[in-house]
């Protein structure tokens, strides 16, 4: 598939040596499987919301599914992705496929016991949990209920993400980006059911936890195929001698750093639950809020990561430095491209975009206001945010952790003292802006660190980019607030094609403004794109 293969960065020394920049053409297939994930996400919460609205049942889920998600992030999709694919591609190059499935096989059988012993300590401690990071949740009981429910999606988040290592750091990058897609089908599946049997909200969310577990079953089992192809066979390994692989010690090293410094961007998201809960309907507000924020950076920003980080640690391996910075700094280029418009268009179109989305059902107009006001401060941060994933794992590759740690660090004492500053001022939409502060000073940190470490990137000219993306960037917010100012005053009140009108066109309108405006500027990133679509469509003509 040209997804995996037509594409490549190289695997060994020579390919490593030529130093080809990220791929556009592997970035745009990423971010089209991704965005498959991402609208599925979308549809999964417009029924979330149908179902069962903002309030005192949905912010009983929230704070319930926060539990392992926190935990996800912190040991499986943020530590141990971090730490695995470099030393599996290390492993690979260095002793051949054979050693490097052996040292899979350590980490799994270490995965099975100690995750499964978390998820039976989250289940046994659920209402002490609930109770010590959501102290003012109106439903503790329905909370700590829901826990339970959903602490075993833990360990399949966790196996899925051992399975997407291996995966990506063989160059196999679609099994993984449509993975979370299904995860997202078997929650639709399940809350349609839901609707039509016309379940009230403090049901609903009980359905709708088991519909999560089932969505956690098919994101795995979506990339069992494509391993088993690769030749891979799970056999759990917890002997002496497969503990003994010295891979296995780097990658606990690395662990032990990354959810270190993790655990500063974990910290972050409990504070915020503490404040939010205090407000019924605030945490429900802040989740949608933050999962529009995070398709952009899905996307585009965790795409461009993935296919950076790849080939980042295929040379780090292969000790070819220049190449690591170059790479490094075609990804940061191609972030800023994408994701510096996205956020002022976020921030712009806010309260017509997430009116199309979720204002149906349980879901009002006043919901709607409250979460577009959280929607503007966290797009602030979107591009700190997609450079924080582009850049941490840059340095997790050249075995250099600190930096990391340290950005993570300073990030979550901003959004503390931010929080507990803004909380009487701006009410739930401190916890949204301290969130943004949080990635801006965590990217600031890795940038300045990794020019002082590791010579900066070369002839990457991202600040001069950077400032011709802004001005492209302001011709869109300009088009965009335009187009929706127009439709406003010329449109009928209510209905659906209102909605539809309001939340399209001016996004329509603010990318077309921005791609002439990036044209008339040279912001060759365009270019590429372009290129890359248009042999993309020859292939498949």
């Amino acid at each position: 598939m040209d997804g995996e293969g037509g594409e490549g960065m190289g695997t060994g020394a020579t390919g490593a040596a030529a130093a080809p920049p990220v791929r556009v053409g592997r970035a745009v297939w990423l971010s089209a499987a991704t965005m498959s994930s991402r609208v599925l996400g979308l549809v999964r919460d417009q029924i979330f919301a149908i179902l069962v609205g903002a309030n005192r049942y949905s912010d009983a889920f929230v704070v319930a599914f926060r539990i392992p998600n926190l935990l996800r992030d912190l040991f499986a999709e943020g530590a141990l992705s971090s730490a695995f694919v470099p030393a599996f591609a290390e492993a690979e190059r260095r002793r051949g496929l054979e050693a490097a499935y052996r040292l899979a096989n350590a980490v799994l059988g270490i995965v099975l016991v100690v995750v499964g012993l978390i998820v039976v300590l989250g289940a046994v401690f659920a209402e002490a949990i609930v109770a010590a990071i959501a102290p003012g949740v109106a439903a503790p009981a329905l909370a700590a209920a829901l826990t339970r429910v959903m602490m075993p999606f833990l360990l399949l988040v966790s196996l899925a993400a051992l399975a997407m290592g291996m995966l990506n750091a063989q160059a196999r990058f679609t099994a993984p980006a449509v993975a979370p897609a299904l995860f997202n089908v078997g929650s639709i599946a399940v809350g349609a059911a839901l609707w039509a049997a016309g379940w009230p909200p403090e049901r609903a969310v009980v359905g709708w936890a088991w519909g999560t577990m089932l969505g956690g079953v098919l994101q795995l089992g979506a990339q069992l195929p494509a391993l088993h192809a690769l030749g891979f066979r799970a056999r759990p390994a917890l002997s002496r001698a497969a503990l003994a692989d010295p891979s296995l010690r780097r990658i606990g090293r690395l662990m032990g750093a990354a959810v270190v410094g993790l655990s500063a961007t974990q910290v972050n998201i409990l504070v915020n639950t503490w404040f939010a809960s205090r407000v019924e309907g605030a945490a429900t507000w802040l989740q949608y809020a933050f999962r529009l924020m995070q398709l952009p950076l899905g996307v585009f920003g965790v795409a461009v990561a993935t296919v950076a980080g790849a080939g980042i640690a295929q040379r780090a391996a292969a000790r070819d430095h220049a190449a690591v910075r170059e790479t490094l700094g075609s990804a940061l280029r191609l972030v800023a491209f994408l994701n510096v418009p996205s956020a002022l268009g976020l921030a712009v179109l806010a309260g017509p975009i997430i009116s199309l989305i979720y204002e149906h059902g349980r879901f009002g107009a006043e919901d709607t206001a409250a979460t577009a006001q959280a929607l503007v401060f966290y797009a602030a941060g979107l591009y700190a945010y997609s450079g924080v994933k582009v850049l941490a794992p840059a340095f997790y590759a050249v075995d250099d952790a600190r930096v990391p740690v340290v950005g993570s660090f300073l990030g979550m004492g901003a959004n503390v003292v931010l929080n507990a500053t803004l909380w009487p001022v701006l009410g739930f939409r401190g916890v949204a802006l301290g969130t943004a502060a949080a990635a801006a000073v965590n990217f600031a940190v890795l940038a300045v660190g990794w020019h002082r470490r590791h010579g900066g990137l070369g002839d990457a000219g991202i600040l001069r980019q950077l400032g011709r993306v802004l001005v492209a960037t302001a011709v869109l917010g300009l088009a965009a607030w335009g187009a929706a100012a127009g439709l406003d005053r010329a449109l009928p009140p209510g209905g659906l094609g209102r909605q539809l009108a309001l939340g399209l066109l001016p996004v329509m309108a603010g990318g077309l403004a921005y791609a002439l405006a990036a044209r008339a500027l040279g912001i060759a990133e365009l270019g590429e794109l372009l290129g890359a679509l248009r042999r993309r469509r020859r292939r498949r003509a």
